[in-house]
């Protein structure tokens, strides 16, 4: 009968072993998901973040190119006036050498 008693504290201490390392098991599972969930979180924002930064870079690459058409068009212009006016400053030239002959 001693054996037997023995025996079944031998089970009980077990089973309170066991209880009690299935508690830790479960606090540190209730843990993680707390932090899965604010990494979740995290997460979210940082979308909301990248997606509003994929807006702005948007937003400046095309004031930059719209500044960048405005410039080749200033540029395209002064050419074109610098070419006139060599170009008259030559017929100016021509005509003024045939009335000089």
């Amino acid at each position: 009968m001693e054996n037997g008693k023995s025996r079944l504290q031998q089970v009980q201490e077990d089973a309170e072993v066991v209880t009690g390392i299935m508690l830790v098991n479960m606090n540190k599972a209730n843990e993680r998901t707390g932090k899965l969930g604010e990494l979740e979180d995290r997460a979210d924002v940082l979308l909301a973040k990248s997606k509003a930064f994929e807006k702005t870079a948007n937003q400046v690459k095309q004031k930059k190119r719209w500044e960048n058409k405005k410039m080749k068009l200033v540029f395209i212009g002064f050419g074109v006036i610098v070419a006139l006016i060599v170009v008259g400053l030559i017929i100016y030239a021509i005509v003024d050498s045939q009335r000089a002959q």
